[in-house]
This record gives C-alpha cells, structure tokens and sequence, in this order.
C-alpha cells in the first residue's frame, strides 16, 4: 500500500469515488492506498494463469478473476483487488455490486519488489479473516518462484514452496493443476533495477 488519504472515507464513499478514478486503489478502515503500477511480465503471469486453468476450474463449477474484481473483507473493514480470484459455486457480491465479491476460495497476488512485504504479512493476514479461503499463491515475476499456502484447519496453514519449471503446481481446494513452466511462460525472469541484455542483431 502507498499513499494514504487524510480524510476518513466510509465504504460507499470509496466505492463512488474508485468508479470515476483513473487509478486503482485500495481501502482499508477509512483510508484509500494507491496500487503499484503493473509489467508486461506482471500481466503474462496472469494470462498464464487464466489460460491454463479456465477449462479445468469450469469442470469444477469454479471461476477465475483477474485484476478488476475487488474483494471485501468485512472482518478487516477493506476492500482490495487480488491479481487473480477463484470462486467455487455461487458468487456471493458485497450489497449487490458485481465487481465486489466476499467468497474467494483461493487468491493469487503476483509479487513486486516494493510490495511484496505486504503481500507477505499484512495481506495475508487480512486474507486469512476470509471463512472461505483455502489457499493463497504469492508468485515472484523476477525469478522461478511461488508460495503456496493451503488452509488445513481454521487456524493452520500449510506452505509449500516450488523453485523448478518442470514442477507442478497443484491447487488442491479447486482439485487443479499448471505447470510451472506454463506459470512462466514468455516472462523474462531479470532481477528488479536490471535491464534485460541487449539481443544481438543478425
């Protein structure tokens, strides 16, 4: 989160404003936080996703969401817009609104530098409020990496970590799968602050 806003806004408020705003942002307990801007890799993370789960999550009667579905966490008093959203059974909307949703069963955030210390602790432990999450992904866009949480009991949450492309990984609450490398496929793994090098021409 960056940025907050001085004046206390209450849920309605910030929901009339984020509709005329150019610029996403987030809100929790009164104040509004701007959203870090996205990469091309960032959004290739994403589409891998989509792509290759769609067909097996539709099996599932579970649906997939990227980047404007918000989610409201009524425990935590927030509204934020998980990188991608999977909803199994019917969508349950935040007082009728169809861009806001209060039932996710896993949430994936892809991680940016500036960010991902929040994405770590503080979001996840606002996600973890959700009676209905069961798993929660944090994919790093610069190196072969994903966490992976699984939700065991109401309080215990189990992480495993994949650092290989030809791994598998496997989304038990939705009873799915991706490879890894299709996770990354077409992204252009450089550390943050580095440019990739130059392609030599031919």
């Amino acid at each position: 989160m960056q940025q907050a806003a001085k004046k206390y806004l209450t849920p309605e408020e910030y929901l009339a404003l984020e509709d005329a705003a150019e610029h996403k942002s987030e809100y929790y307990k009164g104040e509004i936080f701007a959203m870090a801007g996205r990469t091309s890799d960032h959004n290739r993370i994403g589409l891998n996703f989509v792509e290759g789960l769609r067909a097996s999550l539709r099996k599932k009667k579970c649906e997939m969401f990227m980047g404007d579905m918000k989610v409201w966490i009524e425990q935590a008093e927030t509204f934020v817009y998980p990188d991608l959203v999977i909803v199994c059974g019917a969508l349950n909307y935040y007082e009728g609104c169809k861009d806001i949703i209060t039932n996710p069963s896993v949430l994936i955030e892809v991680l940016f530098e500036s960010t991902k210390s929040y994405d770590h602790i503080e979001k996840f432990q606002l996600y973890r409020s959700l009676p209905t999450l069961r798993e929660y992904i944090l994919v790093d866009q610069y190196s072969v990496h994903i966490k992976q949480y699984f939700r065991e009991a109401k309080f215990r949450w189990v992480l495993t970590e994949h650092f290989e492309e030809n791994e598998t990984l496997k989304l038990s609450s939705v009873d799915a799968e991706i490879a890894m490398s299709a996770v990354y496929q077409d992204v252009e793994l450089t550390p943050p602050g580095k440019k990739s090098p130059p392609v030599p021409s031919r």
